[in-house]
């Protein structure tokens, strides 16, 4: 059976946590990763989003691969740095997953949009979702370069097109928005519970 562009993350996202169900290190970014090809389909509308994404992704791994045994689980990376007092610093790997999960929420929101309201042209799709998730931690620059490469999302259908216009792609979308969405909250749960969830960009 022929997949659609969401298979590869929908696979992967079948090894997200371990056995006593705490969320992995390498599946979560793999998982982000599987998800970047979607975006360069919207062309340049999602050019920041996509760098942006890649780099904590980057900074993410680095940490990881550095010691994969230490940080083989997620929340130990956050941990480390809690202790070493240097979780808040901007280019801290707890920033770089905070920003990841934040446009991680943006996708999910993004995808269920297109998903259920189907009259919806990908540009209202992707205002509607930006207002719900990043828009409150984006100060005036950010939201601003934003509101500019949204105008660049191209059109509904040539979008739906490119993603694999199959029968599955709306179910897989909605199936993508409803297996990731409880680890996202998971990880702004974990980030609140250590007071890391609430910095915001300029």
């Amino acid at each position: 059976m022929e997949g659609t562009a969401f298979t590869p993350a929908l696979e992967q996202m079948n090894h997200l946590k371990s056995e006593q169900g705490e969320l992995l290190s390498k599946p979560f970014l793999d998982v982000c990763k599987l998800i970047l090809p979607l975006l360069d389909k919207f062309g340049a509308a999602m050019t920041v989003v996509k760098s942006d994404i890649n780099g904590n992704i980057s900074r993410l791994e680095s940490k990881y691969s550095s010691n994969t045994s230490r940080y083989n689980y997620l929340y130990s990376i956050v941990q480390s740095e809690v202790e070493t007092k240097s979780a808040k610093a901007s280019s801290s790997c707890t920033n770089g997953l905070l920003w990841l999960t934040r446009a991680m929420d943006f996708l999910v929101e993004l995808f269920r949009n297109l998903a259920q309201h189907q009259d919806w042209s990908t540009a209202q799709a992707c205002n509607d979702s930006y207002s719900k998730t990043l828009k409150k931690w984006h100060g005036w620059l950010a939201s601003s370069s934003f509101t500019v490469a949204i105008k660049l999302a191209p059109e509904r259908k040539k979008f739906i097109e490119v993603l694999g216009n199959s029968d599955n792609i709306y179910g897989d979308m909605e199936k993508f928005c409803a297996t990731f969405s409880p680890s996202l909250g998971e990880i702004h749960r974990f980030l609140a519970s250590v007071g890391l969830d609430t910095m915001k960009a300029l």
